[in-house]
């Protein structure tokens, strides 16, 4: 069974997933953490990674019950059949966007230059560094459009 893209109202899409998984409906909401700066403190929110979408894991038969969910639009749809993605893809998903990642070695860095990664949780990804200091390159992978911060060895 593969999972399938659904399209939410905009800023509904932890609810929704939420809401979903209370249904007993398998959802995954890619997210990622991003420190917002307010006049008088600072505060970590969890942000979708994917605005506006959700995968779902559901039969067939039972792909209407989405629509029992406020916050669910649509089904996503590939040349006229619904939007699928493989469970390989929702794994690499997971485990990519799982934070700060163990050190790499890197020779010759160059901001804005383009580099296939060999080993570790992206190996086979290709990236473009877009930010870098003495210790940590900001890479991001232009298959996936996620950033990751890497520690530099």
């Amino acid at each position: 069974m593969n999972w399938l893209v659904l399209y939410t109202k905009p800023h509904n899409e932890i609810k929704t997933a939420n809401n979903l998984k209370l249904l007993g409906i398998e959802a995954y909401c890619p997210t990622y953490s991003h420190v917002k700066q307010y006049s008088d403190r600072k505060k970590r929110v969890i942000k979708p990674l994917l605005p506006s979408y959700i995968f779902v894991k559901i039969e067939e038969k039972h792909r209407h019950k989405v629509f029992d969910i406020p916050g669910v639009v649509r089904y996503l749809f590939w040349l006229g059949k619904p939007a699928l993605v493989r469970d390989q893809e929702i794994e690499l998903m997971k485990n990519n966007l799982s934070g700060v990642y163990n050190s790499v070695i890197i020779k010759k860095l160059k901001l804005g230059s383009q580099y296939s990664i060999k080993e570790g949780p992206f190996k086979g990804q290709t990236g473009k560094i877009v930010q870098m200091n003495r210790n940590q390159i900001k890479l991001e992978l232009l298959s996936l459009g996620v950033s990751i911060l890497l520690k530099v060895a």
